[in-house]
């Protein structure tokens, strides 16, 4: 059980952020145990085939991400300095670790450690290098053209906890990110099975909460100074990333808001723009753009940017009306 002690200080700190190399090491993890992480299967199968048809070498990547994971080395899972950074971004982070940080991680390491592991403990900034390429490569094989939508769904989760947060302050924010993290008082309790400490966050540098698609159903966390300590979690609504076709249209619902509404509603289970929207559904984007108006005057859709787009997600409001609409 990992114990964190908050300052004032360190709540006003608390931010969130989105970590492609998150992304690539919990998705390793995921094609290892398929079994348990089933929302993702869809892509386990696709992904395997494609990293066998193209021979993508990951034997230093894989040997860095064992399964069960009772430790992966932390210069392989920084924490993100900024809300949203590139791969690229996380990897000239990676490159740069000393051989120092890199040989005290790897000591962390069961023992013995594999051949790969032996071979970046003699030469760290050639393993770094060989990591950064391995990793280049399994993200433009299997991640590259999921990202998009990976990201929508990990800004819509980001816009959520933001407005949770506003309303309900830090207890609302922490309190239901995930089944093994509790909030009272000042203090965060994250129930590790296999890990046992009690951090008093130092200098009011406050936490990092990343949320993540692959992370599902685990929780994990990174806090060893004098980095800023995160805490990764499983986005909400993580199987709509894979989901082909039209979702489900409550019969009840459609009848009060009417059929392309109720059909709109379905689908923002997870951020999409109004171009989106139309292409998936057939609709004009004029016809789109109209009834989203209409749905966000009355509280069932919110809008945000996101760069240069606007992107559209149910509202808390509309989750429910959903679910109550389906449950009957």
């Amino acid at each position: 059980m990992l114990v964190l002690k908050f300052s004032a200080q360190d709540v006003a700190r608390t931010r969130l952020a989105i970590s492609p190399l998150w992304e690539v090491v919990t998705s390793v993890q995921t094609l290892k145990e398929p079994r348990r992480h089933a929302p993702h299967l869809r892509w386990v199968e696709r992904s395997q085939q494609q990293l066998r048809q193209q021979r993508v070498s990951m034997e230093l990547l894989s040997a860095l991400v064992p399964v069960p994971s009772y430790y992966i080395p932390d210069f392989l899972t920084p924490v993100p300095a900024t809300a949203a950074p590139t791969i690229e971004d996380e990897l000239a982070v990676l490159v740069a670790t000393t051989p120092e940080e890199v040989r005290a991680d790897l000591h962390r390491m069961k023992r013995p450690l594999a051949p790969e592991l032996g071979a970046m403990y003699s030469d760290p900034v050639g393993g770094l290098n060989q990591l950064a390429t391995e990793i280049r490569s399994y993200w433009e094989r299997v991640l590259a053209a999921y990202w998009p939508r990976m990201q929508r769904l990990l800004d819509g989760e980001i816009l959520y906890r933001a407005r949770t947060m506003v309303q309900d302050g830090a207890a609302g924010l922490f309190a239901d990110l995930h089944p093994q993290i509790s909030w009272r008082d000042d203090t965060l309790t994250v129930a590790h099975p296999w890990y046992e400490a009690t951090r008093q966050l130092t200098n009011g540098r406050g936490l990092v909460l990343v949320p993540s698609v692959f992370a599902w159903p685990g929780v994990f966390s990174q806090t060893n100074p004098p980095g800023q300590p995160g805490l990764v979690y499983p986005a909400r609504g993580v199987g709509a990333v894979w989901q082909v076709g039209l979702g489900p249209v409550p019969k009840g619902l459609a009848r009060v808001l009417g059929n392309s509404r109720a059909l709109l509603l379905s689908e923002l289970g997870m951020p999409a723009s109004t171009t989106e929207l139309a292409s998936h559904l057939k609709m004009s984007a004029a016809n789109v753009s109209h009834h989203l108006t209409t749905l966000r005057e009355a509280g069932l859709v919110r809008a945000f940017r996101t760069g240069h787009s606007v992107l559209y997600v149910r509202t808390a409001v509309a989750d429910e009306l959903l679910t109550t609409s389906l449950e009957e």
